[in-house]
């Protein structure tokens, strides 16, 4: 893949545009008419999807999410961006992170949880993003918040790390939901493996289907379709195949667990669902809001104009559309217990690697 160019403003062109534009016809809208051939071709142009989706989808994401794109845990009465940092540091605390640790983010987004990570555990972190519009984003937020000496950002390939980087070079690795969008689990854990040194961890929230979630139902089988549509997934797995991938690249599992099926009293998709009633705090409302059917009408249709005006590339419409069809798939995957956005693996490597 060439690499694009960016203008002073931080936004992409060339590519960027035919990128977004082209994002839908990797997906049949038709669900019925989805099929083995459209999940191979996404899977083999994986690249281009995933780009795809997020040059449009970033800005977006950012107006409803922050700079820290994913899900999280909440207790009652917590507030949103407590909740997400909380998530993040979490997973720094499990993975038992230290002072003076080389750390790999994998699909780093804007950066968000590694500036959160790099504070709470004060590592030094290398973001890694196959996605050039993120990668500026992410290295204007960070030099904002004055950690470029503790953060950085590289574009690449989270199918090539060891090509990038070079064997053991990493003391710890984590990806936060980003890992879904490889096109086997068994060819990014193994990249994720050959960077980290001996004895070196690595901690993932990934997205799967869950053990309740069933392909041959027709119903089940349309949910990981538009789950796959909204959020830029090549091909969404069964939970199952997590351990035995990462067992089958080397890897020692010492912890896992679905932490979507702790009995919380507030759901991790609660934000999406777009009752403000719910709103944990006074400053939520304007995110849950966001996801009403009134934020969603305002948003929409804002993006249709500007799309029209030329401010936006073209396509930037049709991703947005297909956000709203990930909220309501995940949402609905959320309450069926068909998917979960946080199975927490803790895996280590080898000493004798």
């Amino acid at each position: 893949m060439s690499v694009v160019q960016t203008n002073p403003n931080g936004l992409v062109d060339g590519r960027q545009k035919d990128r977004i534009e082209n994002y839908t016809k990797f997906w049949n809208k038709d669900i019925s008419k989805e099929d083995s051939t459209g999940t191979e071709n996404r899977v083999e142009s994986y690249t281009d999807v995933v780009n795809g989706y997020y040059d449009g989808a970033t800005e977006l994401y950012e107006y409803g999410w922050a700079e820290s794109f994913h899900f999280c845990r909440f207790y009652q009465g917590e507030a949103f961006a407590a909740g997400l940092a909380r998530h993040e540091h979490y997973l720094a605390a499990q993975m038992g992170l230290r002072p003076g640790m080389r750390v790999l983010d994998v699909g780093c987004g804007v950066g968000g949880p590694a500036r959160a990570i790099a504070r709470f555990s004060d590592v030094q972190i290398i973001g890694l993003n196959n996605n050039e519009f993120q990668v500026q984003r992410a290295r204007k937020y960070t030099k904002k918040a004055g950690l470029e000496d503790q953060v950085t950002f590289v574009r690449g390939d989270f199918m090539k790390l060891e090509e990038q980087f070079g064997p053991n070079y990493f003391d710890a690795v984590y990806a936060i939901e980003a890992t879904c969008h490889a096109p086997t689990w068994e060819g990014v854990y193994g990249e994720i493996f050959k960077v980290l040194k001996p004895g070196g961890v690595f901690g993932v929230y990934e997205w799967c289907m869950t053990d309740k979630w069933d392909g041959s139902i027709q119903s089940h089988a349309d949910l990981q379709h538009e789950i796959e549509l909204g959020n830029g997934i090549p091909e969404m797995r069964p939970i199952k195949l997590v351990r035995p991938a990462l067992e089958a690249v080397g890897f020692d599992v010492k912890h896992e667990e679905d932490l979507a099926d702790r009995p919380d009293p507030v759901p991790w998709y609660y934000p999406l669902e777009g009752d403000i009633r719910k709103a944990q705090t006074v400053w939520d409302y304007f995110t849950v809001w966001r996801m009403s059917w009134s934020g969603i009408f305002v948003t929409h249709n804002a993006v249709w104009v500007l799309e029209k005006l030329g401010f936006v590339p073209k396509g930037t419409h049709d991703v947005g559309e297909a956000l709203r069809v990930a909220a309501l798939a995940l949402v609905k995957g959320g309450q069926q217990k068909l998917f979960t956005p946080m199975y927490l693996v803790v895996s280590k490597k080898p000493l004798a690697s």
